[in-house]
């Protein structure tokens, strides 16, 4: 309640350093200074029976040239020094205005109201996803997210271009290779991070400067070369994609086994709703945690079918057998539909 409260009142200042240029949030001071200035001016020229509030009313009513009439008899000193008022109030108030419709018309108000949104979201934002590099690759990285519906923060050192799609996901321009990036994107927050960037070094680099910032970080990294590999694994990459090497063995995949392929594309999109293949995690608390597979009744009472187990120790079980045991921690990869799958992921979360 207390932060609800603290927010509702720092929101006005909040609203003005954010929607108004710093170049305009500056101009704004300069009818303060008139008015100041006049406030205290008049006092000042025409004696003690002008109050500063006199000295305020008549250089409000002089600036927004309305003119009632003078609060007092003015002296000629007086009368200068409201013209030198009115001509410096009137050209203030032009340029003001000249300023506020060229930051409309040139975009920058709406730049920065969409920053300010952007700023706000990645606040807020945890158990996302980190994506280095809007290229080809990124590209193609960023489409598989969006059908996912996964939440993803898309780090790219030039700006979006003209026919940038819509995506659900939040586009930041930066270098991520430096840690101030990666921090704006939430890095110490995020579930995972693929980098995608088309150099081996910057990829390097930006694999260690993830895994310094979040040790706990899944991070999946681009790799060009052949013996770029072993370095990134290195420096903390969890899983290194050569797209030259994937690419390669797809294609005599699709030659020697092509309903294999067939199979697992099905099984690895989306979209394909009657066959998925997943990979569920087991929370510590979940009830499956520490039965074996056969008292868990996982494929007559969800109509999954285990194909593996990735135990905590990295060991892989393939073709799980009834007594294998379902250890808190491991890992499930589950052939089944989309909504059984879901089941599975409900039942293997705590409690």
């Amino acid at each position: 309640m207390k932060w609800r409260v603290k927010r509702w009142l720092t929101w006005p200042g909040r609203m003005f350093r954010h929607l108004l240029p710093r170049r305009t949030r500056r101009m704004l001071l300069v009818p303060l200074v008139i008015m100041l200035v006049g406030s205290v001016g008049y006092p000042l020229i025409e004696g003690d029976h002008w109050s500063w509030f006199d000295g305020l009313y008549m250089t409000v009513i002089t600036l927004t040239t309305l003119g009632y009439g003078e609060t007092h008899p003015l002296s000629n000193s007086g009368r200068a020094f409201t013209m030198l008022l009115a001509l410096g109030g009137i050209f203030t108030l032009f340029y003001f205005a000249t300023e506020i419709i060229r930051s409309v018309v040139t975009g920058e108000v709406k730049e920065l109201l969409g920053r300010e949104r952007m700023e706000d979201a990645l606040k807020h934002l945890a158990g996302h996803l980190i994506v280095c590099g809007f290229g080809r690759m990124g590209k193609i990285v960023c489409d598989e997210l969006e059908r996912q519906k996964r939440k993803f923060v898309v780090i790219d050192k030039f700006p979006p271009p003209t026919d940038w799609p819509y995506y659900h996901g939040l586009r930041l321009q930066g270098d991520a290779t430096e840690d101030e990036g990666l921090r704006k994107a939430g890095i110490d927050r995020a579930k995972a991070l693929i980098t995608v960037v088309g150099s081996d070094a910057d990829n390097l680099y930006i694999t260690l400067s993830a895994r310094l910032l979040n040790p706990g970080l899944l991070i999946v990294a681009r790799a060009e070369e052949e013996e770029a590999e072993a370095k990134l694994r290195k420096v903390g990459a969890n899983k290194v994609i050569s797209p030259y090497l994937a690419g390669g063995h797809r294609a005599v995949q699709a030659v020697l086994r092509p309903s294999v392929l067939h199979f697992m594309e099905m099984a690895t999109r989306p979209e394909f709703l009657d066959l998925q293949l997943e990979e569920v995690k087991v929370e510590a608390g979940s009830k499956l945690a520490g039965t074996l597979l056969r008292d868990s009744h996982l494929s007559r009472d969800y109509g999954v079918i285990v194909v593996g187990v990735v135990r905590p120790s990295g060991e892989v079980v393939y073709g799980p057998q009834g007594d294998v045991t379902i250890e808190a921690g491991a890992t499930l990869v589950a052939i089944g539909q989309r909504r059984q799958l879901d089941k599975l992921e409900a039942l293997a979360a705590t409690g």
